[in-house]
């Protein structure tokens, strides 16, 4: 058996066109269009390059960019002040803070000063908070992005048993609380965690996000199960995931490839969390 290749590109292009769409229609109904705010503290290249990607996709379906770098020298306060007056400014209806931030600040604290109506990441207190009590609000793209290809390949997570290999506060535990919302049954595993391989061995769905170069084996994953591969990691000679692709494709049903799985899906939700921010704020002052 060789399982299914979910590809991310392709889904991530069809909720980029249709975003495009509904991004027009909501520039010719309100008269501007929704506007994204990215800051970038310091002159970190990698952190550049993410910026400026989602900054150059935003352009592409419509949405109006504003871009903020900030000397990594700086005050921890300059931030503040930037994002306090991002909060006020109605031309901005998403706010990213690109992490990490230099090691004299806080990321955690300035993530926290967006207002979670603006949180377009779904990483604030707030936005955590919702999502935890199962409530209205933005969610982090990432995860999100996993469960749009979940149900693009057709994958049914009522009862199923899925395992979370990763508790970070970026992925694992917003991937986790989804999927208990989609009535999965759900194991978060971590560095603690007595015999991983035979807890992964249970997951009709598994999603691997720990940032350790094909960890998951093929002798890890349930014959059929769908793999997720939320990792990427660079080797000497290529890009690869968490997972061992070559051995795990032979014994899941269905796996997203590492590039070209979930990494093309965080952008395409990061466009539609901002225009659902747009959207919900003329219907605030409507």
């Amino acid at each position: 058996m060789s399982a299914q290749i979910i590809d991310g590109k392709a889904v991530a292009a069809r909720v980029r066109a249709q975003v495009a769409e509904e991004v027009k229609a909501f520039t010719d109904e309100h008269g501007r269009a929704p506007g994204l705010a990215t800051i970038l503290v310091g002159d970190d290249p990698a952190s550049a390059v993410y910026v400026g990607g989602k900054q150059k996709a935003s352009a592409e379906v419509g949405i109006e960019g504003f871009s903020h770098a900030i000397p990594g020298d700086a005050p921890e306060d300059d931030v503040a002040a930037l994002i306090e007056q991002l909060n006020a400014d109605e031309r901005v209806s998403g706010i990213l803070c690109q992490l990490p931030v230099p090691d004299h600040m806080d990321g955690v604290r300035l993530t926290g000063l967006i207002d979670a109506k603006k949180d377009v990441d779904g990483l604030t207190p707030e936005s955590a908070g919702l999502l935890a009590l199962g409530r209205e609000g933005l969610r982090p793209c990432t995860p999100l992005g996993c469960m749009v290809l979940l149900e693009e390949a057709g994958v049914r997570l009522e009862g199923a048993e899925a395992v979370v290999i990763g508790r970070s506060n970026l992925f694992g535990k917003p991937m986790a609380q989804l999927l208990l919302q989609a009535n999965a049954t759900v194991t978060t595993c971590h560095s603690r965690t007595r015999d991983l391989p035979a807890v992964t061995r249970r997951a009709d769905v598994l999603i691997a996000a720990v940032g350790r170069a094909e960890m998951v084996r093929g002798d890890w994953v349930k014959p059929g199960a769908i793999v997720i591969d939320v990792g990427m990691n660079r080797t000497q000679d290529c890009l690869v995931g968490d997972v061992a692709f070559e051995e795990v494709r032979e014994v899941a049903s269905a796996i997203t490839p590492v590039p070209g799985g979930v990494g093309p899906m965080t952008i395409a939700c990061l466009l539609r969390n901002t225009l659902l921010a747009a959207e919900a704020a003329m219907d605030a002052v409507a």
